[in-house]
C-alpha cells in the first residue's frame, strides 16, 4: 500500500451527539465571523489603547479620497486579514487601504496602522458632534475594546468589512447593534 494512511471506519453518530456537534459548530462559526485582525493588539477591558509616539496628521485634503475609495470597495468580500480588492478585506485592512490609496500620498514616509488598536494609538479622539467624512469610528464587537472600526461617511452613515461571510458594506451608527457598541470616534487627519 502506497498510502501510509488508514481509512477512518464509518461509524454512526448517535442523533443527540449530531445536534451537539451541529450546535458547537455553529458556536464556532459566530465566534470566528467578528471582525478581526490577525496581528490585533487587546487592551484590558476599560481601558483605551496605548498612546502611540505622535498620532498621525494626514492632510485634510485627503478626506474625501479616503471616502471616494472606500465607497468604490463596497461588495468586496470580508477576508480575515485581507487588505486588497483582489483578496478581500478585514475592518482595518479596508481602512488602511483607502487611506494609502484614497488618500494617496498622505501618509507619510511612515506606513500606516494596520490593527484596530493600532489605528485607535495612532489617531485623536473626536467628540460625536464633530464628526466629519473620513473619520474612524471604533466598536466593541468581540468583548475587547477597539475590536472593530469603519470609516465614517457623514449622515450618520459608515463604511466597514462586518464579519467573515460577509461584504464590506454600509451601516448606520444608529443601527441598534452598532449603536450598543460603538466605542467612540477618533481622527487621523490634522483639524
Amino acid at each position: 500500500m502506497t498510502n501510509d494512511r488508514l481509512p477512518l471506519p464509518n461509524l454512526p453518530v448517535h442523533p443527540h451527539r449530531r445536534h451537539w456537534l451541529a450546535g458547537a459548530g455553529l458556536w464556532a462559526a459566530l465566534w470566528l465571523a467578528g471582525c478581526s485582525t490577525p496581528r490585533r493588539e487587546r487592551a484590558a477591558p476599560g481601558s483605551a489603547a496605548r498612546p502611540a509616539a505622535a498620532p498621525l496628521a494626514l492632510d485634510p485634503a485627503g478626506r474625501e479620497g479616503a471616502v471616494a475609495q472606500a465607497l468604490l470597495l463596497v461588495n468586496t468580500p470580508y477576508t480575515y486579514g485581507g487588505n486588497t480588492p483582489a483578496g478581500g478585506f478585514d475592518c482595518s485592512g479596508l481602512v488602511q487601504y483607502v487611506m494609502t490609496h484614497g488618500a494617496q500620498g498622505l501618509a507619510g514616509a511612515r506606513g500606516l496602522p494596520r490593527s484596530t488598536a493600532q489605528w485607535a494609538a495612532a489617531s485623536t479622539p473626536v467628540a460625536a458632534g464633530a464628526l466629519q467624512r473620513g473619520d474612524l469610528v471604533f466598536f466593541n464587537t468581540s468583548g475587547a475594546p477597539w475590536s472593530h472600526m469603519g470609516l465614517y461617511l457623514g449622515d450618520g452613515q459608515f463604511v466597514h468589512a462586518p464579519s467573515s461571510g460577509g461584504v464590506v458594506r454600509i451601516n448606520r451608527l444608529s443601527d441598534r447593534y452598532f449603536a450598543r457598541r460603538f466605542m467612540g470616534a477618533r481622527s487621523v487627519f490634522a483639524r
